[in-house]
């Protein structure tokens, strides 16, 4: 009999349900004997919300690095979105957008695709397809308390359920999932670890969010969007409109504090003209509420650097939003975690070897450089962000990327290159490349479009209403 047939079995402990812990478990479940999820919620049956998500009412999208990236992890899950009603839209071909500096246009070469879908049916169809491996189980309404081990290795975490009761859970290797609540900090310092660094971007914009049903076929409607200007001296107000499952529109609109939208259901569509176009708002004249307005404060930026440390534990990760989380408005935090959760998986083809956790942290913390560079690159610009100001560098750069984005609005090569980068297939270094140095410096080769760019098709849906829509008042 071989000796490997005495090995003791391997176990895995994820902390947190969230879509970032489901990832999690799809990434070490071929590489242990079994994955124990630590929720302290019940998890929902279907597609619907999850407790302590509140997060989830506001719009979301896959990007091509995070549908990619879930796909690798769980082939067929972006099929199975599609199928459950989730559309899939090319990149800028169905995308109407305002950018600070103007319309960009909708090539017929798509370059890139995302994925649109409620939060909660993206969280369905993931969790579904993790949960069916039998070597992955949940323990809900269980909260994790602490860490077991030391400085050196981490052993298992210690969890207390809702009656109270304490347990201890071994594992090999243990991850945070936790999300923006986790105690990660608290529990390291517990274990003789200090020194962490951690940066803290609040721009101060507040979400507010309803769902409608639309008023045309979403199947082939384009993703609709009206940016903020940091550059005005106005507040930030922002918004978007996502076609989701069952024929609806998710809407998400933002604004800085003191001039910020509210929970009242009758200022959402006087907010929406508040923005820089009318567009959104004239839409959504036409389209029917079916939910009330939500509104999130919590949209700052916050990275913990724990791949700085002098000292990592063996058997600890931290990975999603435990580790960086994004201002949502960018639309990258699903994306982030799921191209982390792919790092970690990629090591583990090493197996649990030492100085493994160190690496991942470490490879975690690549896959969540671009998400935090294009949050804070754009928050740092607005005049309400607290816990860092713009230096000279950071004008000059943001100076630089605003004329690539006005090239965008007319040169094809400078907006595959944004996408590149925003899609999260591409460093930001890219954008100082020579070549798309020589197209910033060229500038826009086509004119400028004045107002948003519909199809032929989309129009006559539009004019079927009962007044114009998108046009500038």
């Amino acid at each position: 009999m071989s000796s490997a047939s005495h090995r003791s079995p391997t176990r895995a402990v994820v902390v947190g349900g969230s879509i970032a812990g489901m990832l999690a478990a799809a990434a070490v479940k071929d590489h242990v004997d079994s994955v124990e999820i630590v929720e302290a919620h019940e998890l929902p049956g279907g597609p619907e919300p999850r407790t302590g998500v509140p997060q989830a009412v506001h719009i979301h999208l896959l990007q091509t690095g995070g549908a990619r990236a879930i796909e690798a992890l769980l082939p067929g899950s972006v099929d199975l979105l599609l199928a459950a009603g989730a559309h899939r839209i090319p990149v800028t071909t169905n995308m109407v957008i305002y950018s600070p500096e103007g319309w960009y246009r909708r090539w017929q070469r798509a370059t890139h695709h995302v994925i649109t879908a409620s939060r909660d049916l993206t969280e369905f169809v993931v969790r579904q397809q993790v949960l069916k491996d039998p070597r992955v189980g949940v323990r809900t309404r269980t909260r994790a308390v602490g860490l077991l081990g030391d400085r050196r290795t981490v052993t298992g975490v210690r969890v207390r359920t809702t009656d109270g009761t304490e347990a201890e859970l071994r594992a090999d290797l243990v991850i945070d999932a936790a999300g923006r609540a986790t105690r990660m900090p608290r529990w390291l310092a517990r274990l003789g670890i200090t020194g962490l660094a951690e940066d803290h971007i609040d721009s101060g914009l507040v979400y507010a969010s309803r769902i409608y049903r639309a008023p045309v076929p979403t199947r082939g409607w384009p993703v609709v969007s009206v940016q903020a200007d940091p550059r005005l001296p106005g507040p930030g107000n922002s918004g978007g409109i996502l076609p989701i499952e069952g024929d609806r529109w998710h809407v998400s609109l933002t604004g800085a504090p003191g001039r910020h939208p509210t929970h009242d259901a009758d200022a959402f569509l006087p907010f929406a003209r508040t923005l820089r176009h009318p567009l959104l708002a004239d839409l959504l004249a036409h389209a029917e509420p079916l939910s009330d307005v939500r509104v999130t404060h919590s949209t700052a930026n916050r990275r913990h650097y724990y791949e700085r440390l002098a000292h990592w534990p063996e058997g600890l990760v931290a990975l999603g939003d435990s580790a960086a989380a994004f201002n949502p408005v960018y639309g990258q935090g699903m994306s982030a975690a799921a191209q982390g959760a792919l790092a970690l998986r990629d090591l583990l083809t090493k197996g649990l070897t030492p100085k493994l956790a160190r690496e991942a942290q470490r490879a975690i913390a690549r896959s969540v450089d671009s998400a935090w560079a294009l949050a804070t690159g754009q928050d740092i610009h607005f005049s309400t962000t607290k816990g860092r100001s713009p230096n000279l560098a950071d004008r000059l750069l943001h100076r630089y990327v605003s004329r690539l984005s006005r090239t965008a609005t007319g040169s094809f090569h400078a907006a595959t290159a944004l996408t590149d980068v925003l899609a999260l297939q591409a460093p930001p270094t890219t954008l100082v490349s020579p070549g798309v140095l020589l197209t910033a410096l060229l500038g826009p080769l086509r004119r400028p479009l004045d107002r948003p760019q519909f199809t032929p098709a989309e129009l006559d849906l539009l004019n079927s209403l009962d007044k114009p829509v998108g046009t500038p008042g």
